[in-house]
């Protein structure tokens, strides 16, 4: 080989490995993701999945897997719209720490300085609660308390901020972490008070639209309406069905926009270059630090697989640690959908999955797979390990479900004759509802939900297996109180995913 053979092989050579070391794209990524989703596709029964990566400020992978809707071929594409639940409140502390920085409020302001009529039962703790405490979820509620009451209720804003008056908040003030959709609705209605726009068309003009966001909807009454949509998905019993898309305009600023990876990956791009896009600066970059500011102590690490050395709670957004780096993230699950957003700003790097069941753990594993993918850690197969705890209390459930129904199946004998457990029934925090008789069955029905009921199904004395007519809100076993022959009281319970506290309604007549 001669002299300039040899030098141009050093020269080629070179520029491979220059090549190589430029190329920071994971062999998990490039060459097995594909495989990966689909299986999880399988495991977890989602019609369709969306998945974005960002690293360094570019756009590695953005595909969609699957179908909008089984039984047709409409397959999901980057621009498929998915609701995306609570990441909408990343969006909304974002807004509310511009107009801090615009200094056109002031986060620590108080609340009723911009809502005059708000109140919490605890007197003190209402006069006193500032906007970061809405942000970060600690007025003393328990996780989703009071939310029973709200979701896909018929109550308007106005009203739902009313109604937080009159629960009884399970801790001190700022003393306990509880995740409080209401209060962020809160948070987001002061947005009008200050600028005279709704929150919706706030979002929409500085963030949307600097963004180029341009398929993204504010709210939830405009996704059947819209062409490119997933169709959700939930369980019933053992059967995937297919849902109504989830009405929550009235806890708007808690979780009702509808996305895309296509226009998420515009939003995760900016969040992680300090707010700016495309070179102009969208986000104040001390917008943007605040939201990272730990707030409060969350009370659980989020994947139980991993260790983290601490759970906290900044302004929309959930922060902890994994091997040395800090994960700044949050998930988001409304009916018939589940997503997670991700960021690990040390390493510019972020993840949006998307899917249309709510009903898996998918969109975790996934997650976790890549960010280990790209932290050069060993393949752990997180969706084996997810399904395997899953399946275990599912079947439980499952096996729960059949003893109820082989109960009911004997036809055994109320106390009371049926007509007797019928009536008005009052909660102070919900309002009412009513026990009526519908062929022979009892049919429990709620005002603020017109139109859904519980089926009233005897297991025997004063006790009811409750199946309720929208999936989403669970099965469960309903007693009633009974003192001298007449029913006093009922208690109602649904879905965790919905609410954990469960409400006592008392007889009015």
């Amino acid at each position: 080989m001669n002299h300039l053979a040899k030098f141009l092989l050093l020269v080629v050579s070179f520029f491979a490995l220059q090549s190589k070391a430029q190329d920071k794209t994971p062999a998990f990524v490039s060459d097995s993701l594909d495989a990966y989703v689909q299986r999880a596709m399988q495991y977890w029964q989602v019609p369709g999945i969306a998945v974005c990566i960002i690293k360094d400020g570019k756009v590695v992978v953005m595909k969609g897997w699957g179908v909008k809707e089984l039984g047709t071929n409409n397959t999901v594409d980057e621009n498929t719209l998915f609701m995306i639940g609570s990441n909408t409140k990343a969006f909304t502390a974002t807004a509310l720490a511009t107009l801090h920085y615009e200094h056109k409020l002031s986060l620590d302001d108080k609340v009723t300085k911009w809502i005059p009529t708000f109140k919490l039962d605890n007197k003190a703790a209402g006069e006193q609660a500032i906007i970061r405490d809405l942000l970060c979820h600690r007025i003393g509620f328990r996780t989703f308390q009071g939310d029973f009451t709200y979701w896909t209720s018929n109550l308007t804003r106005a009203e739902v901020i009313e109604k937080m008056s009159h629960i009884h908040a399970t801790y001190p003030f700022r003393t306990t972490w509880g995740y409080t959709n209401a209060a962020f609705l809160t948070a987001g209605e002061i947005i009008p008070k200050v600028t005279g726009k709704p929150w919706e068309v706030f979002i929409k003009e500085r963030i949307f639209i600097p963004l180029g966001m341009n398929n993204t909807l504010a709210l939830s009454k405009d996704v059947p309406l819209a062409a490119n949509k997933a169709t959700p998905y939930t369980m019933d019993g053992d059967k995937l069905v297919k849902i109504p898309y989830c009405l929550i305009d009235n806890l708007a600023s808690a979780g009702s926009i509808s996305s895309s990876v296509h226009d998420l990956s515009k939003w995760v791009m900016m969040q992680l270059n300090n707010g700016v896009f495309e070179g102009k600066q969208i986000i104040p970059a001390a917008a943007i630090a605040e939201l990272r500011k730990p707030h409060s102590i969350m009370d659980s690490v989020d994947n139980y697989l991993n260790t983290a050395h601490f759970a906290l709670y900044g302004l929309g957004f959930e922060l902890t640690d994994y091997e040395g780096k800090k994960i700044v993230s949050h998930t988001g699950g409304v009916n018939g959908f589940v997503t997670s957003v991700t960021m690990i700003p040390e390493e510019n790097l972020g993840i949006v999955i998307l899917t249309n069941t709510d009903y898996n753990e998918a969109y975790q594993s996934i997650k976790w797979e890549i960010l280990d993918a790209y932290l050069h850690l060993p393949y752990r197969d997180y969706n084996s390990a997810y399904f395997k705890k899953f399946s275990n209390n599912f079947n439980e459930q499952l096996e729960e479900a059949k003893k109820l129904e082989d109960s009911v199946a004997l036809h055994p004998k109320t106390s009371l004759p049926l007509a007797s457990y019928t009536g008005k029934y009052f909660n102070q925090v919900y309002g009412n509802m009513e026990v009526v008789l519908v062929s022979g069955e009892l049919r429990m029905k709620f005002s603020h939900h017109p139109q859904m009921y519980a089926s009233l199904q005897p297991l025997g004395a004063n006790r009811f297996y409750a199946v309720f007519s929208d999936p989403e809100f669970t099965r469960a076993v309903f007693p009633f109180t009974v003192s001298n022959g007449k029913v006093r009281s009922v208690t109602v319970k649904v879905a965790d995913f919905i609410e954990y506290n469960p409400y006592e309604f008392v007889r009015l007549q």
